[in-house]
């Protein structure tokens, strides 16, 4: 099914875990993001390290001004990562159904409570403490329409409450609750927090599919870490 309407509250955004609020930007607005994408010189399907960029940071305080979004992050919320994803026919891919867990950070830290170590686009990423992770908010700025032909999100609603899922949990829980359809349009957002479980299919069409997904979190991390970039 379809997502439904946009929560009416923030305990419906924290019940549910998502939020579809558009439109954020006008079509000429989008246009120009694209341009600055194209500029990137994208040799793959993705970068995990858009905010980097300039134009990327002043777009991230631009969402976060917005009212629709800033109701549902907290006051001392920064922008901790950008990744761009761009299926098109020549770069498609499904995504399984997972949680997003990891996050980028400046250096490695011998703790017992960071696990899952790993290097991405140049970035060294850490699987954090839960309590982190249930701070986060992710902002999807959809440059394109987003649609179920072309890979939208598919997610199992209220999955994000039950911390880490196992692989089996996972499929239990969109068995048991079932998944809603995410379609935005172009210039809209998808709020949604990370430990949602989500998925989304190959695109099905000729129509391309670019998504800014920025992550906002609290300025300081525990147990040693430090946020790669904090905007």
């Amino acid at each position: 099914m379809n997502a439904n309407p946009a929560p009416r509250s923030a305990e419906e955004f924290e019940t549910r875990g998502f939020e579809v609020v558009e439109p954020v930007l006008e079509g000429g607005e989008c246009r120009v993001v694209r341009r600055q994408i194209d500029d990137i010189g994208l040799v793959s399907a993705g970068e995990r390290n858009v905010l980097a960029e300039d134009w990327c940071r002043s777009l991230a305080q631009r969402l976060r001004r917005h009212f629709g979004i800033a109701r549902r992050l907290p006051r001392d919320a920064v922008t901790v990562q950008c990744s761009l994803f761009a299926k098109s026919p020549q770069q498609n891919w499904l995504v399984a159904l997972h949680q997003d867990l990891a996050v980028p950070v400046r250096e490695r830290v011998e703790s017992s409570q960071s696990r899952g170590w790993s290097e991405k686009d140049g970035l060294l990423f850490v699987q954090p403490r839960l309590s982190v992770l249930e701070q986060l908010v992710a902002v999807r700025l959809h440059l394109d329409d987003c649609t179920a032909e072309n890979g939208a999100l598919r997610i199992v609603p209220g999955s994000h409450r039950f911390g880490r899922l196992g692989s089996q949990q996972a499929h239990d829980l969109r068995s048991s609750t079932g998944e809603v359809l995410c379609a935005v349009h172009a210039g809209g957002v998808l709020l949604m927090r990370p430990l949602l479980l989500h998925a989304s299919s190959k695109s099905a069409t000729e129509t391309p599919r670019r998504v800014l997904h920025f992550v906002f979190g609290p300025p300081r991390l525990p147990d040693g870490l430090s946020w790669h970039l904090a905007v």
